[in-house]
């Protein structure tokens, strides 16, 4: 396999229409990748960050084998890889002379390409700490009995409600964005579906939401329920709620990310119907500077 076998585009219309069929026919596990090259080709590249958007796609023979797509800062994605596709990328990506900060995939690829883009460049890989599991929905299951309250999809009435709980979900697991009436249009939160779970006088007790259907598929994404909210059955609630309504909307798979490091959430979704498809993985890059001289 030659590095010149993955071809490279700027253009999400051709790498989708070159691409496409080979993203949606495994949509779980090209999650991500489905999710971002419909934002750029709804909101285009400018509305995400500076560095126009990369997207590969190796093909032999006529037939697509595997993808990838950079997003500056936002990161980089992978479809699931074998060494030697890998091999070949980290190849192909280190004639371009452009950093790869950081690899986001399912566990064995991610791990596979950690370790080619340090043969190719040196950059050292350094794991990240937090590891996630994506599930798919096998048959819901909602809870019983649910918890008093109902559940409430928020319009575009409720754009103030929608903010605060994104901001506070970011907070909660460390992502560094601004969400305000001016940002709200540029982050990711921006085009999904919100359902709220309101207690019987009204209180907001938990919150999901749902990207659009994309390939047949929902991402469920995300959960949140304020410390003070939780042990009473507000989080099952809400999350089965929006699962509902995502097979509603058509899709017929519907999916999740879950931290491992948070063994309640992941028992929760368990009871839920959701089923592991896959662990997931993060490695960032740093530079190897050992031989560099003193300063």
């Amino acid at each position: 396999m030659r590095p010149d076998d993955w071809h490279l585009t700027h253009d999400v219309d051709g790498f989708l229409d070159r691409a496409g069929h080979f993203l949606r026919s495994r949509p779980g596990l090209h999650i991500m990748q489905l999710t971002w090259a419909e934002r750029i080709r709804k909101r285009g590249a400018d509305a995400f960050g500076a560095g126009a958007p990369l997207f590969g796609v190796l093909e032999r023979g006529g037939k697509v084998h595997a993808t990838f797509y950079r997003l500056p800062p936002r990161g980089f994605g992978l479809s699931p890889l074998t060494p030697e596709q890998a091999d070949a990328l980290a190849g192909r990506l280190a004639t371009l002379g452009d950093p790869v900060p950081h690899v986001s995939a399912d566990q064995r690829t991610a791990a596979l390409f950690a370790k080619a883009w340090q043969r190719h460049t040196g950059a050292i890989p350094m794991a990240r700490e937090t590891r996630l599991r994506l599930y798919r929905l096998g048959t819901l299951t909602p809870p019983e009995p649910m918890p008093a309250g109902r559940g409430r999809v928020l319009g575009e009435r409720d754009l103030d409600q929608a903010m605060f709980w994104c901001g506070e979900f970011a907070r909660a697991v460390g992502e560094k964005v601004s969400i305000s009436a001016d940002t709200w249009a540029d982050t990711r939160f921006a085009d999904k579906r919100y359902t709220l779970w309101e207690t019987p006088d009204g209180t907001p007790a938990s919150v999901a939401g749902m990207n659009p259907l994309i390939g047949g598929q929902i991402q469920v994404d995300i959960v949140y329920t304020p410390a003070d909210q939780r042990g009473h059955g507000y989080a099952g609630a809400v999350t089965s709620e929006v699962s509902r309504a995502a097979l509603a909307a058509g899709a017929k798979d519907v999916v999740l990310f879950a931290d491992l490091a948070n063994p309640t959430s992941n028992a929760l979704y368990q009871r839920l119907g959701y089923r592991e498809l896959t662990d997931w993985a993060v490695y960032d890059f740093q530079r190897d500077t050992s031989e560099s001289p003193a300063a």
